[in-house]
C-alpha cells in the first residue's frame, strides 16, 4: 500500500441519505477510504440495506483491493438503527432485568445474523459501561447494570453471541461512560476517578472481555485527569490507549474511536485534528460518522502529518495491521436472508421484553385497567444523539388508550402547573390513571404530575418508558412498572401486564 491507501484503512466514514453522494464516492475512489458506518437515515428497508451494503462493498473493494468493515449501532432498545422489517431486541438494562444471561446471547446472536444477512459485519455494541450515575443523560438503559458483577456477565454473553454470528462486536465506551453527567455528543465529560477506582468498577467488564478475546474496543471522548495529565480525552490519550489498554490490560485487538464529530472532539479539538492526535495516541480506526467532507480533511491532515514526521509511519503501519487482521476475520460475514425479520426472532424479542417487565413497588395487585381508565404521558423525544429518532406517531398514552377503549391526554415533556391541573380536571378520585414517564428524573415536571395524581386519590400506575430512575422519586402510593424503552415492543409488554400478566423482572437500582 502507498500512504494514501494506508490512511484510508484507518477511517470509518458515514454519509447523509440512502445513497453515497459525490463526497462519499470521492472518499472511496480518491482517498481509498476503506470502511463505512450506517445510521437510520441511511436505511429505508431491509432489502434496501442489503443493496446499499452490496454497493458499498463493491465500490470499496474495487477502489482499495480490500473488503470494507461496514458497521452500525444496533444495541437494541433506544439505540436501534434497523428498519421495522428487521427485529430490534430490548435494551441492555431490560435484558439484564430478565436475570438470564442466555437472553443476552440470544439477542446478540440473532441480531448478528440479521446484520450479516444484510451485509453489515460489525456491530458497535455491546455497551460495557457500568451506569453508576443516575443523572447520566446518555447511558442509562443502554448499560446492563450499575454494578460490575451484574453488568459484566451480560456484556460477555453479548460479545459471544456476535462472535458466533460471525459479526465483529465493539465493546464500548472505554474506559467507562457510566459515571458521567454530560453527554459527549454535546460536551466533554470528565471523570475524576483514580486508576484503582476504575479497576474496581468501570474496567471490570473490560478486563474479563479482554481475557475472553474481545476483538475490538471503542475509546470514549472523556477526560480522565488521573490517567492522562495533558487535558486529552481517552480517545486521544497515549496514557490510556497505549499505557492502560495495550500495556496494562494486554489488549491486542482493534481500537476504534467514538465518532470524532461529537461535540466533545469537534468543539474542543477539531475533528481533523482529533483524527491525527488519536492516531498518534494509539487509535487504529476512527469514526467520522456523518460528514464526508470532514473525513476528507482529516485524511489530508493525517497525510501531511506523516510527511512532516509528526505522525510516525510505524504508528500508521501498526494501525493498518490491526484493521487488516479484523477484516481477515470478519469482513466476509454472511447469513441466510430469510432470517431477517423472521418469526423466531420476533418471538424471542417479545419473550425477552415480557420477562424484563419489572415491578418496583410493594402495593400488591395492580388496579383494574379497562375502558374506565385514563392514560397520560408525553411523547418520546431524542434524549441523546446516540438514541434513534422516535416515531412521532407512536405515543404511549394514545396507543394504550386505544387498546383499552379508554380516555387519554398527551402532555409535554415537562408538564407545568397548568398542564398538571388540566390532567387532574380530566380525571376523578379512585379512577385508574396510567402515566407513562420518559426520563422523568431529568424532567421533573413528569414526576410532579404523577405525585399530584397520587395526592388527589387517583389510582396511579406509573410506567417508566426509559430510565427506571424515575420510579424511586414517585409517591409510594403509586404502582410502579419499569418498561425500559418507548417502543412498540415495550408497549405490547406493558399492555399484557396491565391485563394481568406477571412482571417478573429484577432490577438493582442506584
Amino acid at each position: 500500500m502507498n500512504l494514501r491507501e494506508k490512511l484510508g484503512q484507518l477511517v470509518m466514514f458515514g454519509f447523509p441519505g440512502t445513497e453515497p453522494g459525490p463526497e462519499a464516492l470521492r472518499l472511496i475512489e480518491e482517498y481509498k477510504a476503506g470502511n463505512v458506518t450506517l445510521f437510520a437515515h441511511n436505511l429505508e428497508s431491509a432489502p434496501q440495506t442489503r443493496r446499499l451494503c452490496e454497493q458499498l462493498r463493491r465500490r470499496i473493494q474495487e477502489a482499495t483491493g480490500l473488503p470494507p468493515i461496514i458497521s452500525i449501532d444496533q444495541e437494541g432498545g433506544v439505540v436501534a438503527r434497523l428498519t421495522p422489517d428487521a427485529v430490534s431486541f430490548p435494551s441492555a438494562m431490560a435484558v439484564a432485568a430478565t436475570g438470564d444471561v442466555q437472553n443476552a446471547y440470544i439477542a446478540a446472536v440473532d441480531t448478528g445474523r440479521e446484520l450479516a444477512a444484510m451485509g453489515v459485519n460489525c456491530n458497535l455494541a455491546p455497551v460495557m459501561d457500568v451506569n453508576t450515575n443516575a443523572q447520566n443523560p446518555v447511558i442509562g438503559v443502554r448499560a446492563y447494570g450499575c454494578v460490575p458483577s451484574e453488568a459484566a456477565p451480560f456484556a460477555l454473553e453479548t460479545i459471544r453471541g456476535h462472535l458466533d454470528a460471525g459479526v465483529m462486536p465493539v465493546a464500548k465506551h472505554f474506559p467507562g461512560h457510566g459515571d458521567t453527567n454530560v453527554d459527549s455528543h454535546l460536551g466533554l465529560p470528565r471523570v475524576e476517578k483514580t486508576l484503582d477506582e476504575l479497576m474496581e468498577c468501570e474496567l471490570v467488564p473490560y478486563v474479563q472481555a479482554i481475557q475472553q478475546g474481545v476483538p475490538a474496543i471503542m475509546a470514549a471522548h472523556i477526560l480522565f485527569p488521573a490517567l492522562e495529565k495533558n487535558d486529552l480525552p481517552a480517545s486521544m490519550s497515549p496514557a490510556i490507549l497505549q499505557g492502560l489498554l495495550r500495556e496494562k490490560l494486554g489488549f491486542d485487538g482493534l481500537i476504534v474511536s467514538d465518532c470524532l464529530e461529537m461535540g466533545a472532539i469537534q468543539d474542543h479539538y477539531g475533528t481533523p485534528e482529533g483524527f491525527v492526535a488519536a492516531l498518534k495516541a494509539g487509535l487504529d480506526l476512527a469514526c467520522i460518522s456523518h460528514s464526508p467532507v470532514l473525513a476528507l480533511r482529516a485524511l489530508d491532515l493525517a497525510y501531511a502529518a506523516v510527511m512532516d514526521g509528526s505522525l510516525p509511519m510505524e504508528r500508521v503501519d501498526e494501525a493498518v495491521a490491526h484493521v487488516l487482521k479484523a477484516k481477515q476475520r470478519f469482513a466476509d460475514a454472511n447469513a441466510a436472508w430469510d432470517l431477517v425479520g423472521c418469526t423466531e426472532y420476533r418471538t424471542a424479542a417479545k419473550d425477552i421484553m415480557a420477562a424484563a417487565m419489572t415491578r418496583l413497588d410493594e402495593n400488591g395487585a395492580l388496579p383494574k385497567v379497562d375502558e374506565q381508565a385514563f392514560f397520560v404521558g408525553c411523547p418520546a423525544y431524542r434524549a441523546t444523539f446516540a438514541s434513534s429518532a422516535p416515531d412521532d406517531g407512536n405515543t404511549f398514552a394514545q396507543t394504550l388508550a386505544g387498546r383499552f377503549g379508554a380516555g387519554f391526554r398527551v402532555t409535554g415533556v415537562q408538564p407545568d402547573e397548568q398542564e398538571i391541573q388540566s390532567v387532574l380536571d380530566a380525571t376523578r378520585p379512585d379512577q385508574t390513571v396510567v402515566v407513562g414517564t420518559y426520563n422523568g428524573h431529568l424532567n421533573r415536571g413528569q414526576l410532579a404530575l404523577v405525585n399530584a395524581l397520587c395526592d388527589a386519590q387517583r389510582k396511579v400506575i406509573t410506567v417508566a418508558l426509559r430510565n427506571p430512575y424515575d420510579l424511586p422519586a414517585v409517591s409510594p402510593k403509586a404502582w410502579k412498572l419499569a418498561a425500559f424503552e418507548y417502543t412498540a415492543l415495550s408497549f405490547d409488554a406493558v399492555e399484557q401486564v396491565l391485563r394481568g400478566a406477571p412482571a417478573p423482572g429484577k432490577l438493582h437500582l442506584l
